[in-house]
C-alpha cells in the first residue's frame, strides 16, 4: 500500500459518510441467457426461513465493525427477490429494524419481476415496509422477451405496472435496448411505453454480452453499431422531451424519484452487503477503506454464517482510491461537489489535479472548480475519462 504523503489526509471521518445496506436474494425462476449476476435456479420456498435467519446473523456480525452509524437506505436485490413471500420480506425487514433501526423515511427498494405470481404479492411487500420497487420489464415486445429468456410476457408487464401504481408512490422501470432482432422502431416503442407508464424513473441501457453467460458462448444476432447509435440518440432526445432528467449513465428521473441508494453508490458512500455473493464497502474509524464480499454459493454462504466466518476483506490501497472514486462519481451526469473527493477518500484533490487539468483542457471535464463532472462531450467518452485516473498514484 502506498505510504501517506503530503497531499493525503491522515484519516477519514467515517461517521460523516452515509452507510447503506444491500441484501442479496440469489434465486431466480430461470437464469436469463444474458445475466452474469450471482443468481441460481431451483428456488424452493422452504429455503426462505433459513436464509433470512442467515441474513440477519450476517448483519449482526458486520454491524459490530461499524459502530452506531445510522442506516441510510436498504436495497433488496438478486436474483429475483420477489420469489420470496410477503411474510418472509416482512420478517426480514422487521429483523433489520430491530438490529439497525429503519427510519420512517428510509428508502427501501426491492427488485421484482413482472410474472403474475410475483406481481400479486405487491400489496404484501408494501405492507412489509418496501416503499420502492424496481421492475425488470426489459421489453414490452413478446418477441424480444422470448429472445431474452424472460419468464413474463408483455401483458404481465403491464399488469405488474398497474399493480405497482396501486401500491407504490415510487418505482423504477428497467428497460434494455439493442436486443436480438430489435429494430429502431421497436426499441423506441419500448422506451415510449416505459416513459408513458413510469412513475418518474426509468433505467434504460444497452444489452451487453458478458463472459460466463449463455449469450457469450452462443451469441445472438444483435443490431449493428449504426442502429445502436441511432437508438441511443433518438432515445436521449425522447427523454429530453419527456421532462425526465438523466442523472446517471443509465437512469432518467424526476428530482423526487431519483434512487437514493444508487446515488450513495455513485458518491462513494459506504454500504454493508449481506447475502450470498454480496459485496460491501466500509470506511473504518482509522480511515482505511475496506471492500468485503461473501461466498457466491448459497450453500457455502449458509455454512459460513453458521460457522461464524466473516466476509472476505480487502483494504483499498491509497493509489487505487482516485480511480475508484472517479469510476463512481463520474457516472453522475452533473458530477459531485469537489469537496466530496477528500471527504470520502481522505486524499487531497491535489493528487489528481494533473489529470483534471488535462481533461479540462481537452474539453472532457468541466472547468467548474466547485464540482467534479464531465462535459456533455466527456460523458459520451466516460470510459476514457475514468481511464485517465488509472495511472494516478498518491504521491
Amino acid at each position: 500500500m502506498a505510504k501517506p504523503c503530503e497531499h493525503c489526509a491522515t484519516n477519514l471521518n467515517a461517521s460523516d459518510i452515509p452507510l447503506a445496506l444491500y441484501v442479496h436474494l440469489p434465486w431466480c425462476e430461470r437464469k436469463c441467457p444474458y445475466c452474469d449476476f450471482n443468481s441460481h435456479e431451483q428456488f424452493d420456498s422452504s429455503l426462505e426461513t433459513g436464509y433470512i435467519d442467515a441474513l440477519l446473523t450476517d448483519l449482526r456480525q458486520q454491524l459490530v465493525s461499524v459502530g452506531s452509524r445510522p442506516l441510510f437506505s436498504v436495497f433488496l436485490g438478486g436474483g429475483t427477490p420477489s420469489l420470496f413471500s410477503g411474510a418472509s420480506i416482512a420478517r426480514l425487514l422487521n429483523g433489520i429494524d430491530q438490529i439497525w433501526s429503519i427510519g420512517l423515511t428510509t428508502e427501501i427498494t426491492m427488485e421484482a419481476n413482472p410474472g403474475s405470481a410475483e406481481a400479486s404479492r405487491f400489496a404484501d411487500y408494501r405492507s412489509a415496509g418496501v416503499n420502492r420497487l424496481s421492475l425488470g420489464i426489459q421489453s414490452f415486445a413478446d418477441a424480444q422477451l422470448m429472445a431474452l429468456g424472460r419468464v413474463h410476457d408483455s401483458a404481465q408487464a403491464m399488469q405488474a405496472i398497474h399493480l405497482a401504481k396501486q401500491h407504490f408512490d415510487r418505482f423504477n422501470l428497467d428497460i434494455m435496448h439493442g436486443l436480438p432482432g430489435q429494430k429502431i422502431e421497436t426499441a423506441l416503442d419500448d422506451l415510449e411505453r416505459a416513459i408513458d407508464h413510469s412513475q418518474g424513473h426509468v433505467s434504460w441501457y444497452q444489452l451487453t454480452i458478458e463472459p460466463n453467460t449463455t449469450f457469450w458462448s452462443r451469441p445472438p444476432r444483435l443490431p449493428n453499431d449504426d442502429i445502436l447509435t441511432d437508438i441511443q440518440d433518438a432515445g436521449e432526445a425522447r427523454f429530453l422531451e419527456s421532462g425526465l432528467t438523466q442523472y446517471e449513465v443509465s437512469a432518467w428521473a424526476s428530482h423526487q424519484q431519483m434512487s437514493q441508494h444508487n446515488l450513495n453508490y455513485w458518491t462513494f458512500g459506504d454500504y454493508i452487503g449481506i447475502g450470498a455473493g454480496a459485496h460491501g464497502k466500509i470506511t473504518k474509524e482509522n480511515g482505511s477503506i475496506i471492500r468485503t464480499r461473501r461466498s457466491r454459493s448459497p450453500r457455502d454462504y449458509l455454512t459460513g454464517i453458521a460457522e461464524g466466518v466473516p466476509p472476505h476483506q480487502q483494504q483499498l490501497p491509497q493509489t487505487e482510491l482516485p480511480v475508484e472514486f472517479m469510476l463512481n462519481a463520474l457516472r453522475l451526469k452533473n458530477g459531485v461537489p469537489a469537496s466530496l473527493f477528500k471527504a470520502n477518500t481522505g486524499l487531497e484533490l491535489a493528487v489528481v489535479e494533473p489529470q483534471i487539468e488535462k481533461l479540462v483542457a481537452n474539453g472532457l471535464l468541466s472547468a467548474d472548480t466547485e464540482r467534479i463532472g464531465t462535459t456533455d462531450h466527456g460523458y459520451r467518452f466516460l470510459n476514457d475519462v475514468v481511464a485517465s485516473f488509472m495511472d494516478n498514484g498518491a504521491r
